[in-house]
């Protein structure tokens, strides 16, 4: 597959075309158009990877997201919908909520075709299996479909919405890079692959590959770490690597915060093409920002969990910076990509 494609030559470009495109650019233009704050109860607003509600008159919260990858799913149903189920869990842990019940929202094509069938038994059962081992069962759900056009069915969705509990609202942890100085470590797998990603869809338009699978006993263990982390005092903030890799990810954590846009110096190991280093994409990753003073209890934490963790970095300045394969491959002023990103869905909108 990636033997016909060229590696890049300009990460920062990319970064950029990823940031704004249609799936990864801020959504604020839909949400804010309805009561997001849900009678002034909303503590962590959607923007994040999860949203936190709390209960009010207790010190309890409730953190929801909702994820699902169609592209995996349509090139591995069983595996993009363990992978749905596995990042929605891992976005509840980024806010410091453990699971308690799910929901699914299934949309396929026409069932009277074999293979859509196939698609929705084997999606069953991802999520199935995923659920089980990440102890969110599901409660309730909905199956839709017949969804075509011209006779061509949609990619299997099998949707995810999550929901989390805090035992204390003042745990909520939030995606964005808080203080210059904190340092950024990469919790779990540190590569990525490109087979199903964002970036061969994107800027190749290509679908292939099959998406990297997920370990769930490794992802339920990245997961406690990171709230076993956050009641430490060691989380400044949390949030998962999925569509768009690593680097992205990064972005996000510098541009995502409601008070505008901060810096990171970043350095990333790594053999092999340079795409795949920045926008490799895999389960079981998490990037968390820590005071220094806390570098050491972190890392002696996750030996203790087994999770690999690998100091990439240091927040500050105004802009992201990472090196890889000896040299600077990426450096964009991060105040110009969050306006970017801001504006890019009524931008997409308007034509």
């Amino acid at each position: 597959m990636l033997e016909s494609i060229k590696d890049l030559s300009d990460g920062t470009q990319a970064l950029a075309s990823l940031s704004t495109s249609l799936n990864l650019c801020s959504r604020e233009e839909v949400y804010s158009e309805y009561d997001h704050m849900v009678r002034s109860n909303t503590v962590v607003r959607p923007g994040s990877d999860a949203a936190v509600i709390r209960l009010k008159g207790t010190r309890y919260a409730l953190a929801l997201t909702v994820d699902c990858n169609a592209r995996y799913c349509h090139l591995d149903p069983a595996e993009g919908a363990r992978l749905a189920v596995a990042e929605a869990a891992r976005n509840l842990a980024c806010a410091g909520a453990v699971p308690i019940g799910t929901t699914d929202c299934l949309n396929f094509g026409n069932p009277e075709r074999p293979e859509v069938m196939w698609q929705f038994e084997q999606s069953i059962d991802g999520i199935a299996d995923a659920c089980r081992a990440l102890e969110a069962p599901i409660v309730g759900g909905n199956v839709s479909f017949y969804n075509e056009t011209e006779g061509k069915g949609i990619h299997p969705t099998p949707t995810i919405a999550m929901v989390g509990f805090l035992v204390d609202v003042k745990g909520a942890i939030t995606q964005w890079f808080k203080r210059e100085g904190d340092l950024v470590f990469l919790l779990g797998d540190p590569e990525g692959s490109l087979a199903a990603s964002e970036y061969l869809a994107l800027l190749h338009g290509t679908e292939a590959g099959r998406p990297r699978p997920v370990d769930l006993q490794r992802e339920k263990a990245l997961h406690d770490l990171v709230r076993t982390a956050r009641d430490g005092g060691l989380v400044a903030s949390a949030h998962d690597c999925s569509e768009g890799g690593l680097a992205l990810a990064l972005l996000e954590c510098c541009i995502t915060g409601p008070d505008g846009a901060v810096g990171a110096g970043i350095t990333l190991e790594g053999k092999g093409r340079l795409d795949e280093i920045l926008f490799g994409e895999a389960p079981t990753r998490v990037l968390v920002s820590t005071p220094p003073d806390c570098r050491a209890r972190l890392e002696q934490m996750a030996l203790a969990a087994k999770v690999p963790a690998r100091l990439i970095g240091k927040v500050g300045g105004g802009r992201l910076s990472i090196a890889a394969a000896g040299g600077t491959v990426v450096d964009l002023e991060t105040a110009a990509a969050r306006a970017a990103w801001r504006g890019a869905l009524a931008k997409h909108l308007k034509g």
